[in-house]
């Protein structure tokens, strides 16, 4: 096994560091925590435990991951963070553990967490995500996979964002945010399905279409929410891209974004 650590760095001795890894000037690594293999501490990075880190991330410098909640409910219990693999954290991004013993905040793989992102207690985040500059995630999100957070998104506590879809610049996110849609204003509005985003993934010309009459249905039709779900029942039952914005729809706690 090999490691390269930097001599000003401060490595707590209940750290587990996996194989190649490289930790540069004057990071930190506080507390219990697990360093999988190939990951890269730029500079000044600091990462707090219990948080467990998978194999190949890289950390830019002055990013804060796992350190304590900002919840003022936290009475100082061990709590956690999760984050999987092949995710890029850039410059002075923050990732706070959970609030509870009993829960966590995860991170899921193949993200990319643009400059001063922030990611609070308790959220959930999936696969292939982009957090674009000062996305913030307040606590209990969750975010689904390939998921694109526009910069200096601000999303509500509790909120769902649902995969493959996008919120533009600037937005305020205080409902959730259907699956394949794109959200832009303040407060955010629905504005159309992610075309562009679902073509880049490879999704199908006829569930492209399927979902533009779906949007149809739930925006333009003056129907409500209850009306546009039989409506997509009656007319979209056997395409599994609309039943999976359905479901969504119909598990939303804090009602979608119109």
């Amino acid at each position: 096994m090999t490691q390269e650590i930097h001599q000003t760095a401060v490595i707590d001795p209940r750290a587990m560091l996996g194989e190649d890894v490289m930790i540069g000037p004057y990071c930190v690594i506080e507390g219990p925590v697990q360093l999988g293999d190939r990951c890269h501490l730029k500079s000044h990075v600091v990462v707090s435990g219990p948080t467990a880190v998978g194999s190949d991330n890289v950390f830019y410098s002055f990013a804060a991951v796992g350190e304590q909640t900002q919840d003022l409910k936290y009475t100082g219990e061990p709590t956690h963070l999760e984050i999987g693999s092949h995710n890029v954290f850039r410059e002075n991004v923050t990732i706070h553990r959970s609030t509870a013993r009993d829960g966590k905040t995860v991170l899921g793989s193949h993200g990319n967490y643009l400059a001063y992102s922030h990611v609070a207690h308790d959220c959930v985040v999936g696969d292939h995500v982009i957090f674009s500059n000062n996305g913030t995630l307040a606590g209990h999100v969750v975010v689904e996979d390939h998921v694109v957070i526009g910069g200096l998104t601000a999303v509500h506590q509790f909120c769902r964002i649902g995969q493959h879809a996008i919120t533009g610049g600037c937005s305020k996110i205080v409902q959730d945010v259907p699956p394949f849609m794109i959200a832009d204003g303040n407060p955010a509005e629905v504005r159309g399905i992610n075309k562009i985003g679902l073509e880049r993934r490879g999704f199908e010309d006829t569930n492209i279409r399927a979902l533009r009459e779906a949007y149809k249905l739930l925006y333009r039709e003056k129907l409500n929410v209850q009306q546009a779900l039989e409506a997509m029942d009656e007319r979209f039952a056997d395409d599994p891209v609309v039943q999976q914005l359905k479901s969504f729809v119909e598990s939303s706690d804090r009602g979608i974004i119109r």
